[in-house]
């Protein structure tokens, strides 16, 4: 495949590494210093705190050029607006793999309602100087794909591509049949979780202040009640349904564990809380068209 992969942070840079070593044509769209640092020495890949690092010679540029197979977008949710621009006039599907609660409508408005897919990155990390250190594989990252969906729930051949391309490049991926729905809970979840983190300092000491993580669950319990449509995964659920104390039990642990430290929450950079801010207002507006009936039919979210 001729592929594109617009914006080499973390999620795009391993991406683009991957797909390259499994022989795409793949090319990866930096800006800035970042684009000066590709040029330099290519995309440099360690995993969590290893001393070893890997140098990739992905091909990179500035501008999106011609068509493309598939343009795959990991950027932060307030610079979608930018990416929608410079896409508009080139070629090819755009699949978007971002935290993004606003539904396909505003992204088929620009680039044509045909070419959008919907997907969500599973892998995380941080940028260490020049290198991406990301997340080890292990049991954790085989169980959480990537899921990658048709935005009115389609099971294409499309999403098949794609998915078994992902696949053969070593990136864990599934198709998702509901994945406006599943990026629209996870949003829920998801904005209490940075907000909470960022308010703390940092995931671990979030972790050692108990009554902020039970505001925060709390928080999250609100905004998974008043979405509009079921939980995906259903296993959202148990957010509401498990007792209080033992969803804190269990929330502290994962902040102090090396999935948390290394997942990207730890970022104390700008762009972090205007994604966070970006994605808030997106969940409001979602939750504001609820009527008092949004979420019947599932656990309560008294608490326990």
């Amino acid at each position: 495949m001729k592929l594109l992969v617009y914006g080499a942070g973390v999620t795009g840079s391993v991406a683009a590494a991957r797909m390259h070593e499994a022989g795409h044509d793949v090319s990866l769209l930096a800006r800035g210093e970042r684009l000066a640092a590709l040029r330099r020495h290519g995309v440099l890949l360690a995993e969590e705190d290893s001393p070893d690092v890997k140098r990739v010679g992905v091909p990179v540029v500035e501008h999106p050029a011609g068509g493309y197979d598939l343009i795959a977008v990991f950027v932060r949710a307030h610079q979608v607006d930018a990416v929608l621009e410079s896409l508009a006039d080139v070629e090819g599907d755009v699949l978007f793999l971002l935290n993004w609660a606003a539904g396909a409508e505003p992204l088929g408005a620009v680039l044509g309602h045909e070419r959008v897919l919907l997907g969500f990155p599973s892998d995380g990390g941080t940028m260490d100087g020049d290198v991406v250190r990301h997340r080890a594989a292990g049991p954790l990252t085989r169980l959480v794909p990537i899921p990658i969906g048709e935005p009115d729930g389609r099971l294409t051949p499309r999403v098949d591509r794609i998915v078994r391309t992902f696949r053969r490049a070593g990136i864990n991926a599934k198709a998702q049949p509901r994945m406006d729905a599943w990026l629209k809970t996870h949003a829920a979840f998801e904005v209490p979780l940075g907000q909470a983190v960022e308010a703390a300092g940092g995931p671990v000491a979030l972790a050692g202040d108990p009554a902020a993580v039970r505001g925060m669950l709390r928080l999250m319990r609100r905004n998974l009640g008043a979405l509009p449509m079921p939980l995906v995964p259903r296993g959202f659920v148990a957010l509401r349904a498990l007792p209080e104390g033992l969803l804190v039990a269990v929330l502290r642990r994962f902040l102090r564990s090396s999935t948390a430290v290394h997942s990207g929450l730890s970022s104390t950079a700008p762009a972090a809380t205007a994604e966070l801010d970006r994605l808030a207002e997106q969940l409001r507006a979602l939750t504001a068209t609820a009527g008092p009936q949004a979420g019947s039919g599932q656990a309560s979210t008294t608490s326990t």
